[in-house]
């Protein structure tokens, strides 16, 4: 099964908070799984951290770096998912969330999120915590 991971769940994987639940890190780390970041995610953080944003106060070519060395595979932000943003109802209006959305329909892949407004999206959508 492919998994996107949202951004903060990414982080919280990364930094082995305790928001991540036993089962959910059961599904992340079993070796059957593709557990994907995006590079969405990335430019997020880059964003949110230069803006001043305690929740993202890293650096985003280090949560890269230790994303892949983690084992995750980046996926990048293909022109089909950025087109199918325009399509999308605005549930939501996170521009970055509104983006991993549509990544998890194009590829397809489940994204697992702790953000339950992303659930009206899609059955792709898996919440955590």
């Amino acid at each position: 099964m492919r998994l996107l991971l949202d951004t903060h769940v990414l982080l919280w994987l990364l930094s082995g908070h305790d928001r991540i639940d036993k089962s959910t890190r059961e599904v992340l780390s079993d070796p059957a799984n593709d557990v994907l970041f995006s590079a969405a995610s990335i430019w997020e953080i880059a964003i949110k951290s230069q803006l001043g944003r305690l929740d993202f106060g890293y650096r985003s070519e280090e949560i890269a770096q230790a994303a892949r060395e983690s084992g995750l595979e980046e996926l990048p932000v293909r022109s089909s998912a950025a087109s199918r943003v325009a399509s999308l109802p605005m549930h939501h209006r996170d521009p970055f969330d509104r983006l991993l959305i549509a990544q998890a329909i194009a590829e397809p892949a489940r994204l697992y999120t702790a953000d339950g407004i992303l659930s009206a999206y899609s059955e792709l959508v898996t919440l955590i915590g």
